[in-house]
């Protein structure tokens, strides 16, 4: 008898990992990668015709309007960005991307950066037409922590530790990411992005 009760613990024990969830002998978590490593845009193609250029470890673009769009395409990942804007800058991040040669914000998820946007209502921190900013977080002037997840429906956008979007949306299931540099105020402004990894979900 003793021994059906040590043997129905062992394998109540052993099948709690499983029903919850956590990991099977043998499985790992996914690493990140780094998709961009500050010295190659290597992966990356230009669209539009912001002047992007390598320098100190980021690449940075402060004229035109335009994108760097990942050749590899994506369905459900977490992602992590460093990203620095003057306050005038509008940039972002475009995620879910649908068509690589020509994105807009009705094609793909449009992650913003971008404190002065004329209409407040999706300033930095939004994803555009999707989710308001949960919060009020300036990214002007300094380098700034940007992490996107996009697992199924759900997207979650955090800015410097703060959730700024949550959303629950089924339009774009897969597709590539775009870095942005556009007008902004005054059409002014330069932006910097840094350290991108990515891992898959």
């Amino acid at each position: 008898m003793r021994h059906r009760v040590l043997l129905a613990a062992a394998l109540f024990v052993f099948a709690i990992p499983l029903q919850f969830g956590a990991l099977a002998f043998g499985q790992t978590a996914a690493t990140w990668t780094t998709i961009f490593n500050g010295t190659s845009l290597d992966g990356w193609n230009a669209i539009g015709d912001a002047n992007w250029r390598l320098a100190d470890g980021a690449v940075q673009a402060d004229k035109g309007a335009g994108f760097l769009v990942s050749r590899a395409t994506y369905a459900d990942y977490q992602l992590r960005a460093e990203i620095w804007v003057d306050d005038d800058a509008n940039s972002g991040v475009f995620i879910r991307c649908e068509n690589s040669q020509e994105v807009t914000a009705m094609n793909a998820y449009e992650v913003n950066i971008y404190d002065k946007r004329p209409d407040q209502a999706y300033r930095t921190g939004a994803i555009v037409d999707i989710a308001k900013p949960l919060a009020q977080v300036n990214a002007g002037g300094q380098w700034n922590t940007l992490e996107i997840t996009a697992q199924g429906s759900h997207l979650v956008v955090t800015l410097n530790g703060t959730k700024t979007a949550e959303a629950t949306d089924t339009k774009h299931a897969r597709g590539a990411i775009a870095l942005q540099y556009g007008a902004g105020a005054n059409n002014a402004g330069i932006v910097k992005f840094r350290k991108i990894e990515i891992r898959t979900l």
